[in-house]
């Protein structure tokens, strides 16, 4: 009983720095509890090394990083498949590629009329109805203020040729 009364400070260091680290790996962020817990860790292990030497403040850093290692691992192993995966604090959703599909959006230009607002070499920027717009030539050089019309759309690409004056 006299170790526990004698070490009491150590021990309560250790304990609460602990939880306040285990609170931390728990919630996101790095915020006042896991400041306070890393400090009242270090303050523990200095304690130690003061009272006891360096091979106690050892021993008392190593537990600390097997205690730590196997939080952290519980919280990773949480936060993918246990009950923390099912919180909103760990996002679950993924985009859609067809959601994040500009093509759909840019075929509305297919076959329209413009005229280059910059030198295509071979690409540049080209104004289609008050829209302007990147475009590309299919690699030949088409100087400003050409006539040209949108040809094909490749993803985020739109394909654009010059108008043939009949």
């Amino acid at each position: 009983m006299d170790f526990v009364a004698v070490n009491l400070p150590i021990i309560l260091l250790f304990l609460l720095g602990m939880g306040l680290l285990i609170v931390e790996a728990f919630m996101p962020g790095f915020g006042l509890p896991g400041i306070t817990g890393s400090i009242m860790e270090i303050a523990a292990i200095v304690l130690t090394y003061i009272h006891h030497g360096g091979m106690a403040a050892l021993g008392v850093t190593v537990c600390i990083l097997a205690i730590m290692g196997i939080v952290v691992s519980l919280a990773l192993r949480s936060a993918s498949k246990g009950r923390l995966s099912k919180s909103a604090m760990v996002l679950n959703e993924t985009e859609d590629a067809s959601v994040m599909d500009v093509s759909e959006d840019l075929k509305v230009f297919l076959g329209k009329e413009g005229v280059t607002t910059t030198v295509l070499r071979p690409t540049g920027m080209a104004e289609f109805g008050g829209i302007r717009l990147n475009v590309e030539s299919e690699g030949e050089f088409i100087p400003a203020q050409t006539q040209v019309v949108v040809h094909k759309i490749d993803g985020r690409n739109v394909i654009v040729k010059k108008l043939r004056a009949e």
